[in-house]
């Protein structure tokens, strides 16, 4: 047994109304009024996926990562603690704030704090969404992908992949250093990016509809100056299409759909060296000569005819067509 999904994400920011604004009218999450001084945000039937906590900072506050079983939790406490990380077990009121039945948290060898937790709650209610929607793609897949800035990607990569059990799905050198794993079907629900610098760099939602994504872009820039931070694009090794916005904390969130579905038993790691997208995803807040080396690389693979496969090898076209 194992961590088999992204559960939830915290940030710490006092930016609540922008971020009551972006979350809902941008993301389409739906705000639940649990607390006066904190935003916390449902993506589909369970309670909570993402929260803001009300206090200072502007940084990722905890990554969430569920377990399938109650007894993983103690498996994973012990792997930690013969690595001499300090693991704390999550009391009552933790729990309750999390809304799961268990939890232990730690932090990772540079600081990032790490929850693991057991059976999240179901909220009985509808999901209502901010803005109309078709849906957000979570359920086994769990929220989405988070990624961090890291000075060193080979530093962390032992950690994440000889404690926690998460599984490469490949990894990169040109332009940038990347390192991609998987925990469950989704092709990747993490990802280190060999920035030099530190923090977070961006989460992922993914959409049911490719629309949802179009229109969450116009949206985007009618409702905020200068908030895409990659234009629409579409990815090399998840085939995702997505954009990039800026978000009220600074970093990222990608607006994605179509993410690949892999079969974790089957699949081997691997370099990529094609770069990060197809197509697009121009990063619009780098300067210049940074901006350029993802560009070129861009246009070698364009020279090059790369591409993803036909559309049907979209995991949720390809069910729903044999649904018919």
């Amino acid at each position: 047994m194992s961590i088999n999904a992204l559960s939830y994400i915290g940030v710490n920011s006092d930016k609540i109304e922008d971020w009551q604004d972006f979350a809902t009218k941008n993301l389409g999450m739906q705000k639940t009024d649990y607390s006066k001084k904190s935003l916390f945000f449902r993506m589909d039937d369970q309670k909570q996926r993402f929260t803001i906590s009300g206090e200072p900072g502007d940084k990722l506050a905890f990554l969430g990562w569920e377990v399938e079983e109650k007894s993983d939790l103690q498996k994973y406490a012990k792997k930690l603690e013969d690595a001499e990380v300090n693991v704390f077990v999550g009391d009552k009121n933790l729990t309750d704030m999390r809304f799961v039945d268990e939890l232990i948290y730690f932090d990772d060898p540079v600081g990032n704090r790490i929850e693991l937790v057991y059976k999240p709650h179901i909220d009985n209610s509808p999901f209502v969404p901010g803005r109309p929607i078709s849906g957000f793609k979570t359920d086994v897949c769990g929220l989405g992908h988070a990624v961090l800035h890291v000075s060193n990607v080979d530093m962390l990569i032992p950690f994440y992949r000889d404690i926690l059990d998460f599984k490469i799905s490949d990894y990169s050198f040109d332009p940038i250093s990347l390192c991609f794993f998987h925990v469950n079907g989704r092709h990747h629900s993490f990802a280190l990016i060999g920035s030099g610098q530190q923090g977070f760099h961006h989460f992922m939602v993914e959409y049911k509809n490719l629309d949802d994504v179009g229109q969450g872009y116009d949206l985007l820039q009618y409702n905020h100056k200068n908030g895409i931070a990659y234009t629409l694009g579409r990815h090399t090794n998840d085939y995702m299409t997505s954009f990039y916005a800026h978000t009220p904390s600074g970093f990222f969130i990608e607006n994605g759909w179509g993410g690949r579905i892999i079969d974790p038993t089957k699949w081997v790691p691997h370099e990529t060296n094609e770069g990060p997208s197809f197509w697009g995803h121009e990063r619009l807040y780098l300067p210049d000569d940074v901006r350029l080396k993802f560009r070129k690389k861009r246009i070698e693979t364009a020279q090059q005819g790369k591409r993803s496969p036909m559309i049907l090898d979209c995991p949720w076209l390809y069910q729903n067509i044999q649904k018919k």
